[in-house]
């Protein structure tokens, strides 16, 4: 017996494509009963916003053959039988190792991820035509244990005024789960570890405006109740949930694009793949000007050297990076204190 199947007609700059996806009553979302071909149709739906928001971007693919609950794996590579519209761009990994990885640049693009049983799109802060410089500067903002999404509300608004008195323009988003993420478009003249200091510039200022509220502690044992500013995403190779992306959570959130002027009060769990679709028509995309007027991050980097002049150094990087330079000891904090003689790692 052939496989269920169905056609999906998805419009795009150079015209309609037409195509299939196979068990499209495949439910992804069992709480919901949300199936793949509601999850087609939602990205169809979404489609101008997304690829504005996600297109010419190298992006990896978080897929879910069984569903949410089931197996899940990242596809950084371009899986296999890709039509001839989706494309690929080499990008160089921490490692030094250069690989391809898939762009979308229309909506069938991302429709065709779909029926691969892709969930969560994770796009790089870089275009596809200059992968090794970020056009986009990002802050997550991540509620640690005894905090919530309200506690980062403040923060990110905090961070607006920052970003604003280091002359940029900042555009913020649910994750589509607890915390928030703020984004300034930049220009594309820094590489990663420069921008990733830029970050850290922001941040520290950020932390001693609310020093009761944020942290920027990397250890977890030394963060508190407080929203830590995940500085480290600014990383080669290192992304969140972009705009538009539903989220594998029991209720599919949506990584969902707001006006600073809805975040007090805003309800992350009130965006979802059923409800966004008819948000955007009603209100529009609040990202749609988002690269208009790209910024600089001089001010940020004349901040990160003042730091530097005043003590602060380098911060710890994931554990799978190589060693960086002026980077402190990889050791967490109470083993230090507990073995003094243990070596950090190379």
């Amino acid at each position: 017996m052939a496989s269920e199947s169905t056609e999906l007609t998805v419009a795009g700059p150079h015209g309609d494509r037409v195509l299939r996806i196979s068990s499209p009553s495949r439910v992804l979302w069992p709480e919901l009963g949300i199936t793949k071909l509601d999850l087609a149709r939602y990205l169809v739906d979404v489609g101008e916003a997304f690829v504005a928001a996600n297109g010419d971007r190298p992006v990896s693919l978080q897929r879910f053959p069984g569903g949410i609950d089931g197996e899940q794996f990242f596809s950084k590579n371009p899986p296999k039988g890709a039509p001839d519209f989706v494309r690929s761009v080499p990008v160089v990994y921490p490692s030094g190792r250069t690989h391809p990885q898939l762009v979308i640049d229309e909506p069938a693009g991302a429709v065709w991820a779909a029926q691969m049983n892709t969930v969560v799109f994770h796009p790089w802060p870089s275009r596809a035509e200059n992968t090794d410089n970020p056009d986009q500067l990002r802050v997550d903002l991540d509620p640690q244990p005894g905090t919530d999404f309200d506690d980062a509300i403040p923060v990110a608004q905090e961070l607006r005024q920052v970003l604003a008195e280091a002359g940029l323009t900042a555009f913020v988003k649910t994750s589509g789960n607890r915390g928030l993420h703020v984004f300034a478009p930049i220009e594309p003249v820094e590489e990663f570890q420069v921008v990733r200091h830029a970050v850290i510039a922001a941040a520290r200022e950020v932390e001693r405006r609310l020093p009761m509220t944020v942290t920027t502690n990397w250890w977890k044992e030394e963060r508190g109740a407080r929203i830590f500013v995940d500085f480290n995403q600014a990383n080669r190779d290192r992304t969140m949930a972009g705009a538009y992306s539903p989220r594998a959570l029991a209720h599919a959130p949506v990584s969902c694009p707001i006006d600073w002027d809805e975040l007090e009060g805003a309800d992350p769990t009130t965006f979802t793949v059923e409800t966004v679709p008819a948000r955007l028509r009603a209100t529009g995309d609040p990202w749609a000007k988002m690269n208009a007027e790209p910024g600089r991050i001089d001010i940020l980097l004349d901040w990160w050297r003042r730091d530097l002049d005043a003590g602060l150094g380098e911060l710890p990087f994931p554990p799978d990076y190589p060693k960086m330079p002026g980077e402190p000891p990889r050791v967490q904090p109470s083993r230090a204190r507990h073995n003094p003689d243990s070596q950090p790692d190379a």
